[in-house]
């Protein structure tokens, strides 16, 4: 049984030199292919792609957006009461339903308090964590691009380093606290042990495969196992890097089957920490994966993903459109490109006519761009449609296009050749490359003037309550003699760090109302300030406060073991949860001037002088009343920001009952 581990390799594109083996390096024949090699495609080592791409995700832990609240709330909130004792609770994390794995949680809290630690404060916390999950993405995604280069082709390493490097997509997934993301790491790097052929001999592949979809999918999320439909069956029936003549067919499968149920056992292992944790945590015998599964596929009629919100078909392709531009039909049209380069430039893969005892280099190639498709068919068909649900296979699109890519460039070259009739010439064009670059290059200034967009129309919420730790906070302490103000003419680098903790002599309340999906979550709001809802048009059920107190055991959250009152699964609205609006210290509002909506529950209080001081203001894209082209994308243009309309995206202070708690203290300060 002999073994070809360079049957999926694609070949060299004109001028592209392959590797010269040791014993011929200094032969006089090889001098003229030793000139050429200088002209190999570039690209970064392992540690050099680690350093580029750790530049930017660690950028976009500290810069990006929170996309969505279920982030905030399902592990942003849970990650924080286990961390501080406080925080807001779903249906998903208590034990009537269990759905979401504190296991994963768990993970987070020693980057979470590490930064306190170190007497860095809370909010650094938050950053630390999202730097944390850069980290481990970069390095993920570090690992693909190496094994692509070596086991696929160098330009197509190229091409996805680029990609990965410059997408929208991976700007705003890398550092979510999701588990789509954390699937997304454990997919990225299984796909970088399964892009080399299967072979009775690599064990290494089976074994490492198999683990990290299964750690992606008992962690993470389990539905992420159906992007390992195209490796489970290339284990099982593909001959791969395998010569295997028809007569030992039945011996070679019989051991390569035994070879991945043996692994899928010793993943399977992996279950047993994560039930054990999240039994402690719920307080009773536990497995989140399956309630997961079962909650989406057989919660019934009355309950189930449905509730919140459906979608049209074409959903995720307009919102990868929006996250990968023109990657995206490249993407998708890298089956039907590799079809045609069965017809016309067969000798791309580096085999013509395999043999019965053997795979096409198609047939493996196939596969390894399969995962893209099943996945987007899977979530295409379910009505229920997010954003995060494609998380997962966001690598696999930048591989698929950069493939794609290779391959029109290789198109371009038999049309070269066959119109002038020399190789040669091909080989010195540069028309080849420049093709390449303009794509990759477009892709990444949209990509690019996406992510500005996101931060300049979008970034409001996080950027007020920072505001407001800085500035509202230390404004109070300074008025009531909490905290004595700084000299005149210091300079900011020799003002000593503000102590906010005397805050709790206020008993603060932050309330939401309509804003209440783009709170950025309590490790943003100082200790000792409250955070509340009031009741707006939304008709949902929102989340309660989890119980703070302790029990005489070694896990010391009773919280997670309760389920408050009312709290359930089919999105009914508890009452109880608001507060009422005068009760409120400070209120966050979004209001839109040049466009104002007002009803009963939710007024403009922005405009209300008589009860509310604008604290903060920012500017806050109105996307309903914006061109779709400048609400995408961002230009340094005031001509172009002057297309879109803007509302206020506010903190509000009341006036009478800060103004009273203002006067109270002041009096028991002077008065000591």
């Amino acid at each position: 049984m002999a073994s070809n581990t360079q049957t999926l390799r694609l070949r060299r594109t004109e001028g592209e030199k392959p590797v010269v083996p040791q014993f011929a390096r200094h032969s006089g024949i090889l001098q003229d292919q030793l000139r050429r090699s200088a002209r190999r495609p570039w690209n970064p080592d392992f540690s050099t792609a680690v350093r580029i791409l750790l530049l930017i995700r660690v950028a976009g832990a500290m810069y990006s957006n929170i996309q969505d609240c279920d982030e905030v709330f399902n592990f942003w909130e849970p990650l924080h009461y286990l961390d501080h004792g406080n925080g807001f609770q779903t249906w998903e994390v208590t034990p009537t339903y269990s759905i979401r794995s504190w296991a994963y949680i768990l993970l987070h809290v020693i980057p979470a308090r590490l930064p306190v630690s170190l007497g860095l404060g809370k909010r650094p916390a938050f950053f630390g964590v999202r730097i944390f999950l850069a980290v481990i993405s970069t390095l993920c995604e570090a690992k693909l691009c190496r094994t692509v280069v070596e086991k696929i082709n160098e330009r197509v390493g190229r091409y996805l380093f680029f990609m990965l490097l410059l997408s929208a997509g991976m700007w705003n997934a890398t550092a979510a606290f999701l588990p789509s993301s954390f699937a997304m790491y454990t997919t990225t790097l299984a796909f970088s042990y399964s892009v080399e052929p299967p072979s009775i001999s690599n064990k290494r592949r089976t074994l490492f495969s198999t683990l990290l979809f299964a750690t992606g999918a008992i962690v993470g999320w389990p539905f992420a196992l159906a992007l390992a439909i195209p490796f489970v069956y290339e284990e099982l029936f593909v001959l791969g890097a395998d010569r295997v003549e028809p007569s030992a067919r039945s011996s070679w499968m019989n051991s390569r089957w035994t070879r991945l149920f043996s692994a899928g056992l010793m993943a399977s292992l992996i279950l047993v920490p994560v039930v054990a944790i999240d039994s402690v945590a719920y307080g009773k015998w536990t497995i989140v994966p399956w309630n997961i599964v079962r909650y989406n596929i057989f919660g019934g009629s009355e309950r189930g993903p449905d509730l919140y919100g459906t979608s049209p078909w074409y959903f995720y392709i307009l919102n990868l459109l929006l996250n990968f531009n023109i990657l995206v039909p490249l993407a998708f049209a890298s089956l039907p490109a590799l079809a045609v380069t069965y017809r016309i430039d067969r000798k791309r893969l580096g085999l013509i006519k395999p043999g019965p005892d053997q795979s096409s280099p198609f047939t493996l190639l196939v596969l390894r761009l399969a995962p893209l498709y099943v996945w987007t068919g899977i979530l295409t068909a379910q009505a229920h449609k997010e954003e995060r649900f494609m998380f997962p296979a966001y690598p696999l699109i930048c591989f698929n296009a950069a493939v794609t890519l290779y391959l029109l460039r290789g198109w371009m070259e038999v049309a070269y050749i066959s119109v002038t009739k020399s190789s040669y010439q091909a080989s010195r064009s540069i028309m080849f490359s420049t093709m390449t670059i303009l794509v990759i290059v477009t892709a990444g200034l949209i990509s690019i003037s996406r992510t500005l967009a996101l931060w300049h129309y979008y970034h409001a919420p996080l950027s007020t309550f920072a505001r407001f730790e800085a500035h509202e906070l230390p404004r109070l302490l300074n008025v009531t003699g909490l905290l004595p103000l700084q000299p005149p003419g210091m300079e900011e680098s020799e003002k000593p760090s503000i102590d906010l903790s005397p805050i709790k002599e206020f008993d603060l309340r932050v309330c939401l109302g309509k804003e209440w999906h783009r709170f950025p979550g309590h490790y943003l709001v100082p200790d000792g300030i409250r955070v509340d809802f009031v009741k707006s048009e939304f008709d949902g059920m929102l989340p309660a406060h989890f119980e703070a107190r302790a029990v005489d055991s070694w896990w010391d959250r009773s919280g997670t073991r309760k389920t408050p009152a009312r709290l359930n699964d089919l999105n009914k609205e508890v009452p109880e949860y608001y507060v009422p609006v005068e009760t409120c210290d400070y209120l966050v509002d979004l209001d839109f001037p040049q466009h104002p909506v007002s009803s009963i529950h939710e007024p403009r209080y922005a405009i209300d002088e008589k009860t509310w001081d604008r604290v903060l203001c920012l500017p806050f894209l109105d996307a309903a009343h914006s061109p779709l082209l400048t609400r995408t994308l961002w230009i340094p243009s005031h001509t172009w920001e002057n297309m879109n309309h803007y509302g206020d995206y506010c903190m509000l202070r009341n006036k009478a009952k800060v103004g009273a708690k203002e006067r109270e203290i002041a009096a028991r300060v002077l008065g000591a």
